[in-house]
């Protein structure tokens, strides 16, 4: 059906100040939906108390209010201005939070102002890890075995129960807030009062860890027809025992067997369609058993999220924008895609490329902070890398970090002994993928890297070793010795001018630079298009390689 005429304003309930797991995605969510329904004609009032973000922008809304993220500041917001409806998917855990105490205490109804995007049924199911949990075992998915605790005694007693290891999760927190892994009795105590405290309504599901199963985030939109599109599938470099936040994502996913990937799909879908009556974004993240293939739901979330963001700009859907479309009445099928221009928005991105995503971290200027990675998330921001193969992409992306990295590697900068490196690959910390390169060019095998690092797939393994094949081979030449074809391979593959120089203790990067110029081995661009050059695509969006037939540039 189409926009629905009878939204005139919508309320847009930014996520605040920035803290780590809800910083600038949800401000780039925010700024696609305000402009999103100022492109329909409806009037865009919108609450953040960040001034420092574009969504606070005067161009961005109608009316901005710099207030404190409270119902008290709602309810003066509802006094001063005719709004029809709220729109809380964007602005991350904290605006879905604020739209469910909002709802408690009847203030929507009293303002006769309509939830879009969501509704509170589906965050209730979505964030109560109870009622996730009762909702996953009647719709007949697979949970891990685990139990709800409102008190630290019957935490306490639970896990007593279930044995070791095991997981704590606080109910409606963001970025695993209070989170965290419980390996040895002498460690519960304070894991549970964290979580308990962490939690807003006291509440932590005590879980069986499923350590070493590898981990996957689908992003998917639903509208009112019950039409469901996935837009992208994120696999994590990591295995479970890593907030996601935290660990390396590849888009599309590299390992997963058709059949497992259908058996995803199916559930993801099934999920979304029973989790409310509302049209909108949602997320959803699966572990699955890199032995059987069975597959476990994590968590769902009912908004728009920071992987979206990351998937938007990895497939060059606009997540937030159509979601928002979809929030005021329209369909997947009525919306045109904006990417192609001539098709509609209800089709499912193909890539011809891969997206690597490295977080990063700051753990020099938080002095006693602990560098361990776990299910708390630790970034502060992170880069993104396109290439038309994961060693291009990781290889970039390792470029982008501005930690004296030269592409993956730090070349006469290693911070650990050959034989310590082993050992530290057993516990994840923020280096784990230059340990891993270190270990590979020290002759370590990928399975012992594998089984040292509870888990991360072989594929991944074996790319990066076809990283320090390459890397050995140049390091027998010289500038003037360098053989044509294997430079061609070494571009196509990520390294940069500099970082050859590097391995091969010759040369500058402008020396190189101009040998592979004059070798015709130059940069090209290619487009992110979502649809792998089925359909002609009118966005200016690219990316570069290596890879031959295309647009040239030096």
């Amino acid at each position: 059906m189409p926009k629905d005429n009878s939204i005139k304003s919508v309320l847009i309930i930014g996520s605040g100040p920035i803290v780590i797991g809800q910083a600038c995605e949800f401000d780039y969510s925010g700024t696609q939906a305000a402009r999103s329904l100022r492109e329909e004609g409806i009037k865009v009032i919108l609450i953040n108390s960040n001034p420092a973000t574009i969504m606070t922008d005067p161009m961005m809304a109608d009316r901005v209010y710099l207030l404190p993220l409270n119902v008290t500041s709602i309810e003066q917001i509802l006094q001063e201005n005719d709004i029809d409806a709220v729109l809380p998917t964007m602005g991350g855990q904290t605006a879905l939070n604020l739209a469910k105490e909002a709802e408690e205490l009847g203030i929507w109804e009293q303002y006769n102002v309509r939830l879009i995007g969501v509704d509170i049924k589906a965050i209730d199911k979505a964030e109560d890890r109870e009622q996730f949990r009762q909702w996953m075992i009647k719709l007949g998915v697979t949970v891990a075995k685990a139990k709800t605790a409102n008190s630290f005694l019957e935490g306490k007693e639970f896990a007593q129960e279930m044995g070791f290891p095991l997981v704590i999760r606080p109910s409606f927190t963001l970025g695993g807030t209070g989170g965290g892994f419980v390996n040895a009795p002498e460690d519960l105590d304070e894991a549970l009062n964290r979580g308990l405290q962490a939690s807003p309504i006291h509440e932590v599901l005590v879980e069986q860890a499923v350590l070493g199963w590898k981990e996957f985030e689908l992003e998917l939109l639903r509208d009112s027809a019950d039409n469901v599109c996935i837009i992208c599938t994120v696999e994590n470099f990591d295995p479970m025992g890593v907030h996601t936040g935290d660990s390396i994502t590849v888009a599309p996913a590299m390992t997963l067997s058709d059949t497992a990937f259908q058996l995803m799909r199916n559930t993801a879908i099934m999920m979304m369609r029973d989790l409310g009556n509302f049209a909108g974004g949602c997320n959803v993240q699966f572990a699955m058993n890199p032995e059987t293939e069975e597959i476990i739901a994590i968590e769902i979330n009912p908004r728009v999220s920071r992987s979206s963001a990351l998937a938007s700009k990895a497939t060059g859907y606009p997540i937030a924008k159509v979601a928002t479309k979809l929030a005021i009445g329209y369909r997947l099928d009525e919306l045109n895609n904006q990417i192609t221009g001539n098709t509609s928005a209800f089709f499912e991105p193909t890539l011809d490329y891969v997206i690597v995503k490295i977080p990063r971290w700051n753990f020099d200027k938080f002095k006693g902070a602990k560098d361990t990675l776990g299910l708390q998330m630790k970034s502060v921001g992170e880069v993104m890398a396109i290439g038309r193969s994961f060693t291009e992409a990781i290889q970039k992306a390792c470029q982008s970090l501005e930690n004296n990295a030269i592409g993956l590697g730090y070349y006469g900068k290693s911070l650990m002994k050959t034989d310590d490196i082993l050992e530290s690959l057993k516990t994840p910390k923020w280096d784990r993928i230059f340990r891993i390169k270190d270990a590979l060019m020290a002759g370590v095998s990928v399975n012992s890297i594998s089984k040292a690092s509870h888990g991360i797939d072989k594929w991944f393994l074996n790319e990066i070793k076809k990283l320090c094949d390459i890397e050995k081979e140049i390091a027998k030449y010289k500038l003037d010795t360098l053989p044509t074809d294997l430079l061609q391979t070494a571009k196509t593959n990520g390294f940069g001018d500099e970082q050859i120089c590097r391995i091969m203790n010759d040369g500058t990067e402008d020396e190189l630079y101009e040998k592979r110029k004059s070798l015709g081995i130059t940069r090209v661009f290619k487009m992110v298009d979502t649809c792998a050059g089925e359909f002609e695509a009118v966005t200016p969006y690219f990316y570069s390689t290596f890879e031959k037939l295309s647009i040239e540039h030096g």
